[in-house]
């Protein structure tokens, strides 16, 4: 599915932006980390990193050309997919927000002469209530950026600079860490960081009070005090005028080097200063990559632009030399690592909070003989070429039996419930960040050998961090599988807003009883957790009778 993406708002104040150097063409293989564009504001030319991986379908500002923050930049999409409509909706909308901003700016004409008079018998009294919090020369306050629009606050994951600390031109200032992203911070103001409003850790709203650069030894413990975010846009533009003249010729205002855009697809890359030549080129993505998996970025060789090392780097990365060893700490000693949440743990976290204490959830457990099963998959597997799982084999009864009840495959809204009649089915992969849960899309469609070609691509994607939004989008259903770790049952929280998720065991070998008789058999345990606002008991018992069927005697799903 074809990804819009729009000019980035590189600063509260930006409002239009020009591509000086497009880095990629219409038909060019983007992957996730490559410079898509170069993108030059009034303040500075910041490199477009894509988030995206696919083909250049689509470009909508050619170099030299500017346009509004927002307004359609490029598309990214499968090869050879039709954006017509895309492009043509993108020119509509463009349209429609001229003539209202020429209506706008009518009706701010009309108003113009009356605030003016308004503004010169309002501007002493003004300036009297302001002396407070007027900025001392040469000093900048720095805000929270808005990283992308669904962006609401950020957390500062690391501050590379302390108060006090001597900030040059190009310097990083902090990391910022957004659901999306970690973006790194570049100061383009020199001076002495004076205040830090956030410590590492900590989160706020976009345009609150994040750092105030200016003069050694000047005094900003009144602007901290009385700063306020939902002033920060007039502070901003009152700093950009009182200022200006004062300090344009020593040093640049602070701007945020990072980039984003409507699809949350932008990130910054990190460049060096002029002053320190020794400093690595490196995009944030993989900076976060190499310190969660704990490599050193020193023996890491770029293989990007200008030998920046980009995110198939750290992926690609094999130490030389490496010792699996834990932490030592002498007898009698107590101990403990503090690992600061990630965005996407506190997004997950958020996300099964909600379902397990929103959805009233109820459990169905069933126990199903599995040697028909072994005896079909040892069959099945005997093809040439040929390699499924158990997991592949639930995947395909589940997405049969949801068929047949669609109650089961529903989902629950505030105001309705949608009875699903396409099959596509979450399975739950665990990275070293929490779960994430890829869709088999048609999953009833699909043959037993596309199921598993399915899972196995998905499985080695959500390893590597490559799996994109759209392939974790629109499941019906979720199964969660920890068979392979010899977990026998165990329930699971529903994944709203679907109304079921099945947890699958392991294959245990067993006494059961066969005509009478003890014997050594194979069975397997499954836990249902259903919504009964949706699910009723019976509808899923129904549904696991049906699903019963098909795992014990598995030839049935090939008829």
């Amino acid at each position: 599915m074809a990804e819009i993406i729009n000019m980035p708002r590189l600063s509260d104040t930006m409002e239009e932006g020009t591509v000086a150097t497009w880095l990629k063409k219409v038909g060019d293989k983007v992957e996730e980390g490559d410079i898509l564009a170069e993108i030059e504001t009034d303040k500075a030319t910041m490199e477009f990193e894509s988030f995206h991986q696919g083909t250049l379908l689509h470009i909508g500002v050619q170099e030299g050309e500017t346009t509004k923050v927002d307004e359609l930049l490029a598309i990214i999409g499968e090869e050879g997919e039709d954006i017509s409509d895309l492009i043509s909706n993108s020119k509509t909308l463009a349209s429609n927000s001229k003539e209202d901003k020429t209506s706008d700016q009518s009706k701010e004409d009309e108003k113009s002469k009356d605030d003016k008079v308004a503004q010169s018998e309002d501007e002493a009294s003004h300036n009297d209530s302001n002396n407070t919090t007027e900025l001392p020369e040469g000093v900048t306050v720095v805000t929270m950026p808005r990283l992308s629009d669904t962006m609401e606050e950020g957390t500062v994951a690391t501050w590379l600079k302390k108060v006090g600390d001597q900030v040059s031109e190009g310097d990083i200032l902090a990391e910022i860490e957004t659901d999306k992203a970690t973006m790194e911070f570049e100061s383009f103001q020199a001076g002495t960081l004076l205040h830090v409003g956030l410590e590492e850790g900590e989160s706020a709203k976009v345009d609150a009070l994040l750092a105030i650069i200016g003069p050694e030894g000047t005094d900003v413990s009144a602007i901290a005090k009385n700063f306020k975010a939902e002033g920060a846009s007039t502070k901003s533009e009152t700093t950009g005028a009182d200022t200006a003249s004062k300090t344009k010729e020593n040093a640049p205002q602070e701007a945020p080097k990072q980039t984003s855009a409507t699809s949350g697809s932008g990130s910054s890359s990190s460049s060096t200063s002029s002053s320190d030549s020794s400093r690595i080129f490196i995009s944030p993505l993989a900076k976060k990559m190499a310190d969660e998996k704990g490599i050193n970025i020193q023996q890491v060789k770029g293989s990007g632009e200008n030998g920046r090392i980009i995110k198939r780097d750290i992926e690609n990365f094999t130490p030389a030399a490496s010792a699996s060893v834990g932490k030592f700490v002498p007898t009698g000693q107590e101990d403990f690592d503090e690992v600061k949440h990630s965005q996407m743990r506190k997004v997950i976290a958020k996300r099964l909070a909600e379902s397990k204490f929103t959805a009233p959830h109820y459990y169905l457990n069933v126990e199903f003989n599995m040697e028909h099963a072994i005896a079909f998959r040892e069959q099945y597997n005997s093809l040439p070429d040929t390699k499924i799982s158990y997991n592949d084999m639930i995947v395909k009864a589940c997405a049969l039996a949801l068929k047949k009840h669609p109650q089961v495959n529903s989902q629950w809204f505030d105001d309705k419930m949608q009875l699903n009649n396409h099959v596509h089915i979450g399975v739950a992969v665990a990275v070293p960040d929490g779960l994430v849960v890829p869709v088999v899309k048609f999953a009833n469609e699909q043959s037993l050998t596309q199921i598993g070609a399915a899972v196995k691509d998905f499985a080695v994607k959500a390893r590597n961090k490559k799996l994109t939004p759209q392939e974790m989008e629109g499941s019906t259903f979720t199964i969660s599988n920890l068979g392979m770790f010899g977990i026998e049952s165990f329930t699971s929280i529903i994944n709203q807003p679907n109304s079921a998720i099945l947890s699958v065991g392991a294959i245990i070998e067993k006494p059961v009883v066969k005509n009478g008789q003890i014997v050594v058999g194979h069975t397997m345990k499954l836990t249902m957790a259903c919504d009964h606002r949706t699910v009723d008991g019976a509808t899923g018992s129904e549904f696991l009778l049906t699903l019963k069927g098909y795992i014990e005697n598995p030839v049935t799903m090939l008829v």
